[in-house]
């Protein structure tokens, strides 16, 4: 099985080749020479391609990709030109105009694409369930700090018109959670943004979103980019009192591997197992709170 990695741009596609070269030939392409360089001392093995058409002329069962966000339409346009399974690192897009220019080129195999929130994967998320009819509301908190950001490391991901900021880079993984537990019948009613400790961001270090289910159930994503320590959590509100999930730890634990286990299944043919509809109402109620905020 030979894997492309098309692009370095965060963290995570880097998790994803220690997750896939036990069992997988890669392939990497990345403009940035020093991120490149990162990768290759991790992964002396991997091939290296001088661009992304060459990366696809290798011929591999699947892609791996990791741009800036305003260039995946693009770039998986040319994987799906392959008609390769492609997973694409968070987010897919930030703005209604990213989204429109997206939701172009998924039409064409959606099948074939699965962007996602690792956490959606995680074990302890997966095993977490409520019956529908049970909820009255629901909360998720998201930890994660960006101080990184507010010294100039990865400035596109704090620019809210190419990777979203804080608002959309870390909201996403609150409102992925909660899209998976009560479905895509979801609209943003309201967003808010703030600095609080992180001078120098172009975006903020911390939000709220609300959001509404079509039955009623209101929701809120709560985004808190000042934080020690990394963590996530969903509470859901019943009649009985409070269900919570909260999700901490390594790869592992937050899903990483679980969700590189599903695309492996998608290059062995299975379907992406997020339908389009969830991915979408997710991207959907980002774009909303990065206009509205």
């Amino acid at each position: 099985m030979r894997i492309a990695l098309a692009g370095l741009a965060t963290s995570h596609p880097y998790t994803d080749a220690r997750t896939l070269r036990d069992d997988a030939e890669l392939v990497v392409w990345e403009p940035d020479p020093q991120r490149l360089a990162r990768f290759r001392a991790e992964q002396p093995d991997a091939v290296v391609a001088p661009d992304l058409a060459a990366l696809l002329a290798t011929g591999p069962d699947g892609v791996v990709l990791t741009v800036p966000t305003s260039d995946v339409p693009d770039a998986l346009a040319q994987v799906l030109q392959h008609k390769l399974p492609c997973f694409v690192n968070k987010p897919a897009a930030a703005t209604a105009g990213q989204l429109e220019r997206l939701e172009r080129v998924v039409a064409r195999a959606p099948e074939l694409v699965l962007t996602s929130s690792v956490l959606r994967f995680a074990p302890e998320f997966v095993a977490f369930d409520v019956p529908r009819e049970e909820v009255l509301s629901v909360r998720a908190t998201v930890r994660h700090d960006v101080g990184l950001w507010a010294t100039g490391y990865n400035p596109w991901q704090d620019d809210p018109a190419v990777g979203g900021g804080t608002l959309v880079m870390m909201g996403l993984h609150g409102v992925e959670l909660l899209v998976a537990l009560l479905g895509p019948a979801v609209r943003l009613v309201g967003a808010a943004r703030t600095v609080r400790r992180h001078r120098g961001l172009r975006s903020e270090d911390t939000g709220l979103l609300a959001v509404q289910w079509d039955d009623g159930v209101p929701g809120t994503v709560e985004v808190l980019g000042v934080s020690e320590g990394e963590a996530y959590e969903v509470t859901v509100h019943t009649a009985a009192g409070e269900r919570r999930v909260v999700l901490r730890g390594g790869a592992d634990e937050l899903g990483y591997r679980a969700t590189i286990d599903a695309f492996v299944g998608m290059v062995r043919g299975a379907p992406s197992p997020v339908p389009w509809a969830q991915t979408r109402a997710v991207l959907d109620v980002l774009a909303s709170a990065r206009a509205m905020a």
